[in-house]
């Protein structure tokens, strides 16, 4: 009897309870008269595996059972499924299936009462953000190699795919993973470009560690430098806004992700690029604050648009 079969058994029991003997012989590639030892062999190691006899019978663990080798208490369990559920909304989490298949395997040896409060959060929670695109998720493979070169200061062999779809191969010294709006990237020196540059993770197919070993420079931070090099991806205006404010109650209210902030003596300057000057003219607007718009012409033609049409509205809704 082998201890990697006894385990393939309790993994099964986890991710299908119920199947019989034979689904089960079949799957370890054993008779069932073996399938009924290693099921003995796990109860003796502590693991309440229950067989259930009859035409819908088969083997499962005892309702209730805590995962080994883990023994959560229930603040534990819950702090781990509400994490789970938590990381699926905001796009920290790894692999398509990964969330799912761990959520199901703790639920369903969570003690019933436990089980059923847990299951009263989940769908009674609310949330106020937007869900992550399920496209973002990363692969686990690729992350953990990632984190592992980075912490090892090693460089290693990029598979990439860009957002065109085009693939490449490059050298890379990941600095850092950066988690930042539903979406991992990974700061490093590109071989190839020789500038430090942003990736996406779930577009790397693969990262394979090699024997050169890499120094970060100094002072270097890859949360910083993740969100400095998305606030300048281009867009087809480039827009440069004066505001009458101070530059604490702008930083406030602008993320940082979507402009460079400035203090000036005639209050903050405001740059940053946008596809949509209409778009640019409302956010303006709901700041709130007296504001010149220095580039480009066209938004000023915007702003006045859109003015005319909240007076319009204003006036309509008068008669």
């Amino acid at each position: 009897m082998t201890a990697a079969r006894v385990l393939a058994l309790l993994e099964l029991l986890q991710a299908a309870p119920g199947l019989t003997g034979p689904d089960l012989a079949a799957r370890l590639e054993v008779d069932e008269r073996t399938v009924r030892r290693y099921a003995v062999r796990l109860s003796e190691l502590g693991v309440p595996v229950q067989a259930e006899r009859g035409r819908h019978g088969g083997y499962r663990l005892l309702p209730g059972y805590k995962l080994p080798p883990l023994m959560l208490t229930d603040d534990e369990a819950t702090a781990v499924v509400l994490g789970l559920l938590a990381g699926r909304r905001t796009g920290l989490a790894v692999g398509e299936a990964a969330t799912e298949s761990a959520l199901a395997k703790i639920q369903r040896v969570l003690p019933r009462p436990l089980r059923e409060r847990v299951d009263a959060v989940s769908e009674t929670l609310g949330h106020t953000g937007s869900a992550a695109p399920k496209t973002s998720t990363p692969k686990a493979g690729p992350l953990l190699a990632l984190a592992d070169a980075a912490r090892r200061r090693v460089t290693v062999r990029l598979a990439y795919r860009s957002w065109r779809g085009d693939a490449s191969e490059r050298d890379l010294d990941p600095y850092g993973i950066v988690f930042h709006s539903g979406r991992w990237y990974v700061a490093g020196f590109d071989h190839g470009s020789g500038e430090v540059r942003t990736f996406r993770v779930d577009r790397v197919a693969g990262a394979t560690r090699t024997e050169r070993g890499f120094s970060v420079p100094d002072g270097f931070d890859p949360v910083a430098h993740v969100v400095g090099s998305l606030s300048a991806v281009p867009y087809r205006h480039e827009v440069r806004v004066l505001l009458e404010t101070t530059l604490e109650e702008a930083a406030a209210r602008i993320p940082a992700t979507t402009a460079t902030l400035a203090e000036t003596a005639g209050g903050v300057l405001l740059v940053t690029r946008a596809e949509r000057l209409d778009g640019m003219a409302q956010m303006l607007a709901g700041l709130g604050w007296p504001f010149t718009v220095i580039a480009p012409a066209e938004l000023r033609d915007e702003v006045r648009a859109l003015a005319a049409r909240l007076v319009a509205s204003a006036d309509a809704s008068r008669s």
